[in-house]
């Protein structure tokens, strides 16, 4: 935190803090362990990034669809793990990330396949169509430009409500998705928000291409993840109970 405000005479670092305050303590004691685990999401999204490019370089949507299911299957544990090492800082979980990272994958590895496979095949689809409006010698009319933005939007605001109950308690998806649609029902205009800007952070690294590719190892999954989850943070913990549940089941 002083990193950022040096001249602060009232912050205390033992007190959680809140508003701006509270992103920049965040900030300041977990960015290291949330960029180490940002090294490893990228290494897991690599086979997804893989297969994905070259089913579209073969214009092979045979290739695609099998392709992007497997590398989801990979990348849904790496994703799941960063999910939970943001949620340890969010809640001032205590431990060293490393072994956390560990516990996350012993604890979520299975639950997070079929979610990874399906987050895998939509990114597979949505890429895939990306170049076909590329390559298309008659433009897309705007219907179809509407359906295929808005699946966009949908795809991210149940993966930003979605991963985060994943990782932090054992319930079945439709409770999952329950929770989702009376979370966004109560809270429209803040999930809103928060997909919005995480749209806009993907857009600026796809459109500025390749030479946004530079800041994936230094900002890539974590931070627009860790903003979004902040924004939403106070929201999900008053309806979820977050830290009420997991404190009563470290501590019973």
């Amino acid at each position: 935190m002083g990193l950022f405000t040096p001249d602060d005479p009232s912050y205390d670092e033992s007190v959680r803090q809140t508003g701006f305050n509270r992103y920049k303590q965040l900030i300041s004691f977990h960015w290291t362990d949330w960029a180490k685990v940002n090294f490893l999401t990228i290494l897991g999204a690599l086979p997804l990034a893989f297969a994905v490019s070259a089913s579209i370089v073969a214009s092979s949507v045979a290739v695609l669809l099998p392709a992007s299911i497997v590398g989801g299957v990979i990348f849904g544990p790496f994703l799941a793990g960063l999910y939970d090492a943001i949620y340890r800082g969010l809640r001032d979980a205590p431990g060293k990330w490393w072994p956390a990272w560990k516990k996350s994958w012993r604890q979520n590895w299975k639950d997070s396949l079929l979610p990874g496979a399906l987050t895998g095949l939509f990114l597979g689809v949505f890429s895939f169509m990306t170049a076909l409006f590329w390559w298309a010698q008659v433009p897309p009319s705007a219907g179809t430009v509407a359906l295929y933005l808005f699946s966009g939007f949908l795809f991210l605001l149940l993966s930003t409500l979605y991963w985060p109950q994943l990782v932090l308690f054992r319930q079945t998806a439709a409770g999952r998705l329950r929770n989702i649609i009376l979370f966004t029902s109560k809270y429209l205009w803040r999930v809103l928000g928060v997909v919005a800007l995480q749209a806009a952070y993907w857009a600026i690294y796809i459109l500025f291409a390749p030479f946004t590719l530079v800041l994936v190892p230094f900002l890539g999954f974590w931070y627009i993840t860790f903003l979004a989850q902040l924004l939403l943070y106070s929201r999900l913990d008053l309806e979820l109970q977050i830290e009420k549940l997991l404190e009563e089941k470290e501590h019973p």
